[in-house]
């Protein structure tokens, strides 16, 4: 590992406090007492408090110092006299420790009293501090001129979310929108438990990656020999629960799904699942919409959002438009009843890619999806889905052409899908088929048949209406983030590129003969570059240097090799 000059000096400090017999990562448990947060709330002149955190700037000057420490929750300023600290002969802690081996970056413990300075700024009188973490890295700390312009901000978005530890340090908003995620699952649950719905956890290996239409991650379970499958959905097994007695339950389920990646979909997602015995699509679009009223105001203390240029009304209640009735609006196409081949000459004419593996169902969906979905920016809950696009609804009481679905489309985007359930295992059984076929067409993302959860229905499902809403889509749309990565504190990422050594001419020449061989004698290497004694030396030592090749001996003779 080659090491920045700050890196190597922070090396060089932290033997330097060994060496003072100051164990720069200590196990013992630190008697912190207060947070920055709680000081200023609760300040009190002259009082003792005991806090921990990342130091983050000083002013040093001669024998006093101001400093600012950062915690979980924000910073405090931190005022170090050396003959407080030091109060006998020896000022080591405050001369050597505080002034030399400190960096911006390292964690300490905090032992003092609470004044405010001739400006009014509270402020701890630091008693007595202790190391609690020597860091080894430079923080990438924002600078600011005499004019208030900012300079090198922690803001390349590969950087921030590849690196969220340091995100997190350098930007303390990014926080914020973590903390608001919480509000919003907390506020969720408060709403599903008030009701006494019951809060539970379905398998993410799974047999049969069931309940959603997508391409599923496979892997191998080694002893029992089978193929399984990292779920897209827990709809299936949430309805087994109804169907063995539960009548509402949920769950924050992580699902996976091996697609696409963008501003708006990531392979690992969370998503709250409902399941209510005894109830439909209508009772399910309403309780959506207390729902959301609710979780705005909870996260932003208002049902209405700022979301880019867009401002969202939360406020029920919410527009429902037919999905065939929105494509006539917004196309001027009545698809209702149209077979595959006029729905493909429909797509041709609105210049909508199509392939053969697409059958009415996907069709429909892109016409929808490229031509109508962009225009419903205020929560409208688009009904009445054609049976093909939706394998496990319940056909519509007075359309058996269509079923009891609706989408939630809230800035242009799909937040919700839910439906009165299928509980006709006959039905059921029917609808998968037309799955397998689709499948045997080509398409990758078609449904498996569940056929335990066929049983399970066999035993009767009593009616259920159900609903999934994206957890990630929800936070994006509340805080006001135009990217999942923003709100994931871990998102995907494609492998990091090592950083690529630049080597001197001379270097390449060696490194290209060592190449062809991988290893060889070092004195032929030598023979075959044609370089000068000293040239070699000054290569052979800034090839070891950039850790790309190293020298090794045998009893014989002594050898190069590529790393």
């Amino acid at each position: 590992m080659q090491l920045s000059e700050q890196e190597i000096i922070r090396r060089e400090k932290l033997g330097k406090l060994r060496e003072l017999g100051i164990n720069p990562y200590p196990a013992d448990l630190y008697p912190v007492d207060h947070t920055s947060k709680k000081v200023k709330q609760n300040f009190e002149e002259d009082k003792k408090v005991v806090l921990a955190g990342r130091l983050m700037s000083r002013r040093i000057q001669g024998k006093a110092s101001f400093a600012e420490l950062q915690d979980s929750e924000g910073r405090i300023q931190l005022y170090f006299n050396r003959d407080e600290i030091c109060q006998g002969e020896d000022k080591t802690l405050y001369n050597d420790v505080y002034k030399k081996l400190l960096d911006i970056g390292d964690i300490i413990g905090i032992e003092g009293t609470l004044f405010k300075t001739q400006v009014g700024e509270m402020t701890v009188m630091v008693k007595n501090f202790t190391v609690l973490n020597k860091s080894l890295r430079p923080l990438p700390l924002p600078k600011v001129d005499s004019e208030g312009k900012v300079f090198d901000e922690f803001n390349d978005p590969e950087l921030r979310y590849r690196q969220r530890y340091v995100d997190l340090i350098v930007n303390p908003h990014v926080k914020e929108t973590f903390l608001k995620r919480t509000k919003i699952t907390t506020s969720m649950r408060e709403f599903f438990n008030s009701r006494d719905y019951i809060e539970v956890e379905t398998p993410i290996l799974q047999s049969i990656p069931g309940g959603a239409t997508a391409r599923p991650f496979v892997t191998h379970h080694n002893a029992l020999n089978i193929p399984l499958y990292l779920r897209v959905a827990n709809e299936l097994y949430l309805k087994r629960l109804i169907v063995g007695g539960f009548d509402g339950v949920y769950e924050f389920a992580k699902d996976f799904r091996n697609e696409g990646m963008d501003k708006t979909h990531n392979p690992e997602f969370t998503v709250m699942e409902l399941y209510v015995s005894y109830k439909d699509y209508n009772w399910m679009m309403n309780m959506t919409e207390e729902l959301l009223e609710k979780v705005a105001t909870d996260a932003n203390g208002t049902a209405v959002a700022k979301v880019g240029a867009n401002e969202i009304n939360f406020k029920a209640p919410y527009p429902r438009v037919p999905i065939l009735q929105a494509i006539k609006d917004h196309t001027g196409f009545d698809v209702a009843g149209m077979n595959e081949e006029e729905l493909r000459e429909v797509c041709t004419k609105l210049d909508i890619p199509v392939d053969e593996t697409m059958g009415i169902g996907k069709l429909i969906d892109e016409i929808f999806g490229e031509k109508c979905e962009h225009n419903y920016i205020q929560p409208t809950f688009i009904t009445d889905y054609p049976k093909e696009m939706s394998p496990l609804t319940k056909e519509h009481r007075s359309n058996p052409a269509l079923t009891e679905r609706f989408e939630l489309m809230v800035n242009g985007k799909e937040l919700a899908n839910a439906y009165s359930e299928l509980n006709d295992p006959i039905d059921q059984r029917e609808r998968f088929e037309e799955q397998l076929k689709l499948s045997e067409k080509g398409d990758d993302e078609a449904m498996f048949i569940d056929q335990d959860f066929l049983r399970a229905l066999e035993y009767g499902m009593p009616p259920t209406s159900g609903i999934g809403i994206g957890i990630d889509r929800l936070v994006m749309l509340l805080t006001n983030n135009s990217s999942i990565q923003e709100v994931l504190f871990f998102p995907q990422m494609r492998p990091e590129k090592k950083a690529e050594v630049a080597l001197s001419e001379d270097e390449k020449l060696v490194f290209d003969l060592l190449k062809k061989e991988t290893k060889m004698p070092l004195n032929n290497l030598k023979e075959q570059s044609g370089l000068s004694n000293k040239k070699w030396d000054k290569t052979i030592k800034g090839l070891t240097k950039h850790k790309v090749v190293k020298v090794s001996k045998t009893d014989d003779n002594l050898f190069c090799e590529v790393l």
